[in-house]
C-alpha cells in the first residue's frame, strides 16, 4: 500500500474527522523556503545533475513531509554547487486536494442557492467555483461529482472545507431518471 501523506488508501476512515466517509486526496503541496543567498539559476542548471532551467515548469509533492524533504534536498544541492545556502522559513503556501462524491451535482441549483459564494459560467469553465469563507478555501465542483479543493495552508482546512460542502452537495444531488 502506498502511503499518501500519512493516510493509507485502504485504511478505515475516521468518521469523527470525515463524517462524509470521504477523505480528499492531497494532489499537490506548494511550499517556499528562504535559502539566504542569491542564486544563478542558469549556472545551477548547467552544474547540477537532472536539472534544467525552465521557469515555466513547476512540480509539487503529495504531502507536507515530502515537500519539506524536497526543499531540504534542493538546499543541499545548492550548497554542493558552492552557494552559501541555508534552510530558513520553510512554509506551505498552498495545498490542493481532490475527491469524488460518486454522484452527479446540479450546479445551476447550487449556484442559484449559494450565489454569494458561487461563480458558475459553464460557457467559460465547466465547474462551479465555490469560495468558502471559513475555512478560506476555493472548491471547484463539477457536475460529475468530482471536487478540487485549493487554497489551504494546512491539510485539516482541506478536510474541513470538504465536510462543510458535502451536505450542500447531497442537497443538489442530480436524480437519475
Amino acid at each position: 500500500m502506498e502511503e499518501q501523506g500519512g493516510f493509507e488508501e485502504n485504511q478505515p476512515v475516521d468518521l469523527s474527522i470525515h463524517p462524509s466517509g470521504i477523505v480528499p486526496t492531497l494532489q499537490n503541496i506548494v511550499s517556499t523556503v528562504y535559502l539566504g543567498c542569491r542564486l544563478d539559476l542558469k549556472q545551477i542548471a548547467l552544474q547540477a545533475r537532472n536539472a534544467e532551467y525552465n521557469p515555466k515548469v513547476c512540480t509539487g509533492a503529495k504531502s507536507e513531509q515530502q515537500s519539506k524533504l524536497a526543499a531540504r534536498k534542493y538546499a543541499r544541492i545548492i550548497q554542493k554547487l558552492g552557494f552559501s545556502a541555508s534552510f530558513k522559513d520553510f512554509k506551505i503556501q498552498n495545498i490542493v486536494g481532490s475527491c469524488d462524491v460518486k454522484f452527479p451535482i446540479r450546479l445551476e441549483g447550487l449556484a442559484y442557492s449559494h450565489g454569494a459564494f458561487s461563480s458558475y459560467e459553464p460557457e467559460l469553465f465547466p465547474g462551479l467555483i465555490y469560495r468558502m469563507k471559513q475555512p478560506k478555501i476555493v472548491l471547484l465542483i463539477f457536475v460529475s461529482g468530482k471536487i478540487v479543493i485549493t487554497g489551504a495552508k494546512v491539510r485539516e482546512d482541506t478536510y474541513k472545507a470538504f465536510e462543510n460542502i458535502y451536505p450542500v452537495l447531497t442537497e443538489f444531488r442530480k436524480v437519475q431518471q
